[in-house]
């Protein structure tokens, strides 16, 4: 079972020339595979604004809490005993990877593996810890950045003077704040996303081109709600959010514009974006939300299932550390450490499930 990232995004579709995912082929020597469009996305009664105008605020917030990796888990269940399976293997990348953690807490005896990559998320830590770790990663991202690019800084500098003039927009028309123009250093975790930043960097900010390109790096959007609106609960382990990564964000990041965000949201970003905003009340509902617990340590201390996982080295979504914290949880996680890679190393061909399924079939050593 392949559990997709994000949260919102629905599962990807294959293809074989050229292979998409471009792990699927490695998977299929030895699995069958079952890719699930997780409740809210794709084929599976997608969230939408159109959808939930029918409610009030409080009942949109109420509507949107069943979207996290519990329900997702008992999901899952449901398709495995539709499909008459005893137990499966599980492959979850990033937030895939935390669904994972959900389900070795809660049932263990259907898994007779768990692969999981860039997902071995906070378990017992708060998540203005998980916050302040990846702004400080980013920190890093962007000045490392910088040392590769440095003409790049005062190019950034400049955009972000022009967004506070509002002269920066999006194809839709749709002014670009300052925070949220900060958000294309989304693209430094990601293989090749340092290039993929320089380029858009270099074009002219006046061309159609640039605010295409603009619109495309921006993480948080229309397109996938659920990833904007519920972003933040993915690391709510029986807590409220209240916008955690806007409360966290360092001094030193508010006052110099060049260093680049992640994964982190603000809270203006519903009032600036016209397919965010009818989500505006709800999501300041859901911030104050006290969440259910979703890690249950003791569970996934007695929880005898191989696990197999990828931990990248500047991960600036999943922190090192953490991670290691929580591999440690588990009896029997097998962890392979590794820079060569960033968070979205599955992506980028066969050798990360290779190596993964190598140490969950005994096949290779760590």
């Amino acid at each position: 079972m392949f559990l997709q990232g994000g949260p919102g995004s629905e599962a990807p579709r294959p293809t074989l020339v050229p292979a998409t995912p471009p792990w699927l082929p490695r998977a299929l020597q030895d699995y069958r595979v079952v890719m699930l469009d997780q409740r809210g996305t794709g084929r599976s009664t997608p969230v939408s604004a159109a959808r939930l105008a029918g409610l009030d605020p409080i009942g949109q917030a109420s509507y949107l809490s069943h979207f996290r990796a519990d329900e997702i888990v008992n999901d899952c269940e449901l398709v495995r005993e539709a499909l008459g399976v005893r137990t499966w293997t599980l492959l979850g990348q990033s937030f895939g990877g935390f669904t994972a953690l959900h389900y070795l807490s809660t049932r263990p005896g259907s898994l007779a593996g768990a692969i999981i990559t860039g997902g071995l998320s906070a378990v017992r830590r708060p998540i203005d810890d998980v916050y302040a770790a990846t702004w400080r990663i980013m920190i890093d991202k962007s000045e490392g950045y910088y040392r590769r690019f440095p003409e790049d800084r005062e190019r950034v500098r400049a955009l972000s003077r022009l967004c506070a003039q509002g002269a920066i927009t999006l194809p839709n028309g749709d002014a670009v704040s300052r925070e949220r123009f900060r958000t294309i250093g989304h693209r430094l975790g990601m293989q090749g996303g340092i290039e993929q930043l320089h380029y858009l960097l270099e074009l002219d900010h006046t061309s159609p081109a640039f605010a295409h390109d603009l619109e495309a790096a921006l993480p948080f959007g229309g397109r996938n709600p659920i990833y904007s609106v519920l972003h933040e609960s993915s690391y709510a382990d029986g807590v409220a959010t209240r916008w955690s990564a806007e409360r966290t964000m360092p001094d030193r990041v508010r006052d110099d514009v060049t260093l680049l965000a992640g994964e982190h949201l603000h809270r203006s970003l519903f009032d600036e974006d016209r397919e965010l905003r009818p989500f505006a009340v709800a999501a300041d509902l859901l911030a104050e939300h006290e969440w259910n617990q979703l890690y249950f340590p003791e569970r996934l201390a007695e929880a005898e299932v191989p696990v197999a996982a990828a931990v990248y080295q500047a991960d600036a979504y999943v922190p090192l550390e953490f991670s290691l914290e929580t591999a440690g949880l588990l009896p029997d996680c097998r962890t392979w450490v590794t820079s060569e890679y960033e968070h979205n190393g599955l992506r980028m061909g066969a050798g990360v499930l290779d190596h993964l399924i190598g140490l969950l079939t005994g096949r290779r050593w760590l």
